[in-house]
């Protein structure tokens, strides 16, 4: 056990005297049952961000119910920075690392992607023996079935953003809880690259409505809206990233069908 991890029935030191400098106070549970993984997050961002931490822990239940009684708090851990409270972990991730939870990001659809091309990447290796346009067309459906996936995972949180912008949702709400199943299953048939007639037709029919709507939201209604594209509560912004999204489907779906025309 670190030397700086002490048990808090062992220590009446108040926090906010002990907690200058470099030197950070932290309360969390350590139960028989119960080992708080938000409290192990906040000892390792602190001492990432080089904090001495003096890490007090709690061992039963009475302890942690007599603290929060004491310091008015709900919930724990608890850490205090140079003589003043700073909170739980999520309290601490934004005051050390500058973290705005509900900041605008392109983050989680640039690692899915990044996923997508490296599984593209790994399907033409291992089956063909070579990156060619095959692996561009892989690239769009496994993006298609990881995007697909990502709005089934939260369907209700999806639908409620689809219907800010889709055309077709708008007038027909079940649309909405069917999008993500369609263009998740047209991009496992096209990995597959089986029942082509079923699966680029549904494609382009899908993606051609989201285009168009896509374009009237961001880029002639002017409105401000959060993508749907990964799903339900996303701090993605609607517009390129949807719209390459949909071109791409299309895109991917023309190519499919031109030599059944």
């Amino acid at each position: 056990m670190p030397k700086d991890t002490r048990n808090v029935a062992d220590i009446d030191t108040n926090p906010a005297k002990v907690a200058a400098g470099k030197t950070a106070v932290l309360y969390r549970m350590a139960l028989p049952d119960h080992l708080c993984p938000s409290g192990q997050k906040a000892r390792w961002l602190l001492e990432r961000q080089g904090y001495d931490v003096d890490d007090r822990l709690f061992r039963t239940r009475a302890e942690v119910d007599a603290f929060k009684a004491e310091y008015d708090v709900k919930t724990t851990p608890q850490a205090w920075i140079e003589g003043e409270r700073v909170g739980g972990y999520t309290d601490l991730r934004e005051k050390l690392t500058g973290w705005d939870p509900k900041a605008t990001t392109y983050r989680p659809v640039l690692y899915l992607f990044a996923v997508a091309a490296l599984t593209a990447v790994a399907l033409s290796i291992g089956f063909l023996g070579a990156i060619t346009w095959q692996t561009l067309g892989w690239f769009i459906s496994v993006s298609m079935i990881l995007l697909g996936m990502q709005k089934l995972r939260d369907i209700e949180g999806f639908s409620t953003m689809f219907l800010n912008y889709d055309l077709l949702a708008r007038k027909w709400v079940p649309y909405a809880y069917i999008y993500p199943f369609v263009e998740t299953g047209a991009g496992i048939l096209m990995t597959g690259m089986i029942l082509t007639w079923v699966s680029a037709p549904a494609a382009l029919f899908v993606a051609g409505i989201g285009a168009i709507s896509v374009f009237k939201a961001v880029y002639i209604d002017k409105r401000e809206l959060k993508c749907a594209c990964v799903g339900g509560n996303s701090n993605v912004p609607l517009g390129f990233v949807s719209l390459t999204e949909n071109l791409m489907m299309i895109g991917m779906a023309v190519v499919m069908l031109w030599p059944m025309v």
